[in-house]
């Protein structure tokens, strides 16, 4: 596999997409190796497919303000791969959504729904609305005009949506309300439903409870454990909320949330009625933090900065992409930290990584670590498909269970010589193996 030709290649049909080309290029370097051992993957073109999505609808969405006015968005849907089951991936509402960001992150989806051992492809979707200060109504309007374009092109056995950022229970009901009578069918085709509804128990909490099992099994292969340590966490969301939780359950301190106005330092620890709380500040729709040490005067609010210059044992970022830096890393190095596992999708950047690996730090990519949302998603669709409900601790236990197996995987295929884990290498060559071999299997399509 020529690397500098097919990224050469890539750029000139892409010009711009900074995070899509990224994603790329980071996953390539990690699996060239292996693709140069089975010369099948060559011949049958593997990579120079896999790494272009099967198709991409791109739509416009006019929708009517409170006021009467008529506003228009762009929505997305990239339907990447589906050589081992539907398209499965979320929906975000943000500002910042492009077709770059929503290609890196079907791209990532891939090999994250490959690793969680369910059937699922990889997609992502989205719009460029923002439903900061929006009201319900607003939302509901755009939703529904949303969905009249998406309805055509997805279903509970080709193409599964979630939520993502800005798409949250809220926005699923109306989505699959405006679905179901498009379609005139009660299935399970976007996951992240209410529990009335076909929705599953712990959905909103599984990729923050993932995370934290996968760094838990991390932890384990120094001997150690989350009890009595500290840990940062990144963001506020659901992701946040979950491991916030998750890492007081197993015994460890969590002392910091961020936002985009800056980060939270609980020294006496975010438990209890502040975990409840976080809940509140993702419910206003300010995209704020700072509020956190108004109502609770023992916290700190450091104001334009990420929580990774705090001394802390464990590191979740649970935010958003490259929000972790060389210089973060640096600070994390130097505070001791031993353990980075990413809750969201790429918050690293590649010279963070470097960094990172280098000095020894047990460092676990998004792909792996936060799998535990679209895991638990998948597991909605199973409950959907045999009209059946499980218990919150049957859903618990079936999330821990694929957590550890990630883990296992990325070990077998990331484990080096000297006997430490390139998580890294070990999450995408497990991926990607799965991905490739269906592909041959199926045929040059």
């Amino acid at each position: 596999m020529d690397l500098n030709k097919i990224m050469n290649n890539l750029e000139k049909k892409h010009p711009g997409e900074v995070e899509y080309l990224q994603a790329v290029r980071e996953v390539l370097e990690s699996i060239e190796e292996v693709v140069n051992e089975n010369p099948h993957f060559e011949a049958a073109g593997i990579i120079e497919r896999i790494v272009e999505p099967d198709r991409i609808l791109t739509f416009k969405v006019p929708w009517v303000t409170d006021s009467g006015k008529v506003e228009v968005n762009l929505g997305y849907r990239v339907q990447f791969n589906n050589a081992i089951g539907p398209y499965k991936g979320g929906l975000r509402f943000h500002p910042s959504v492009n077709l770059s960001i929503l290609k890196f992150l079907g791209f990532e989806q891939i090999f994250k729904n490959s690793l969680t051992t369910l059937p699922m492809g990889g997609g992502k979707g989205g719009s460029d609305f923002n439903p900061k200060g929006k009201s319900d109504k607003e939302i509901m309007r755009f939703c529904q005009a949303f969905m009249l374009e998406l309805w055509k092109i997805i279903g509970p056995d080709t193409d599964v949506p979630a939520g993502d950022i800005g798409v949250g229970g809220k926005e699923i009901g109306y989505l699959y309300g405006m679905y179901k009578k498009l379609q005139r069918e009660h299935t399970g085709v976007l996951t992240g439903k209410g529990l009335g509804w076909g929705g599953s128990l712990i959905r909103p909490e599984a990729t923050g409870f993932g995370t934290v099992y996968f760094a838990q099994e991390m932890l384990g292969t120094k001997n150690e454990t989350f009890v009595g340590k500290t840990v940062a966490v990144s963001g506020f969301g659901n992701v946040a909320w979950g491991a916030t939780m998750k890492v007081t359950e197993l015994g460890g301190q969590v002392v910091t949330i961020s936002g985009p106005d800056g980060y939270i330092y609980d020294p006496k620890g975010i438990s209890g009625e502040k975990i409840e709380y976080m809940l509140e500040l993702r419910a206003s729709n300010q995209d704020i933090v700072a509020p956190y040490a108004e109502v609770f005067p023992e916290a700190t609010f450091i104001p334009g900065k990420h929580p990774w210059e705090v001394k802390v044992d464990v590191a979740l970022p649970c935010a958003t992409q490259n929000e972790l830096n060389e210089e973060d890393a640096k600070n994390l190095i130097k505070n001791g930290c031993m353990c980075v596992a990413e809750g969201a999708n790429m918050p690293s950047t590649p010279e963070a990584v470097h960094l990172l690996q280098k000095s020894g730090v047990l460092f676990g990519p998004g792909k792996a670590v936060n799998a535990g949302g679209v895991a638990t998603s998948g597991l909605e669709m199973t409950q959907n498909a045999e009209k059946l409900a499980w218990t919150r601790e049957e859903v618990d236990a079936k999330l821990h269970q694929i957590m550890r197996s990630i883990h296992e995987a990325c070990v077998k295929h990331g484990a080096k010589a000297d006997g430490s884990i390139d998580y890294v290498k070990g999450a995408n060559v497990a991926g990607f193996l799965k991905v490739a071999n269906a592909m041959i299997d199926l045929g040059i399509l």
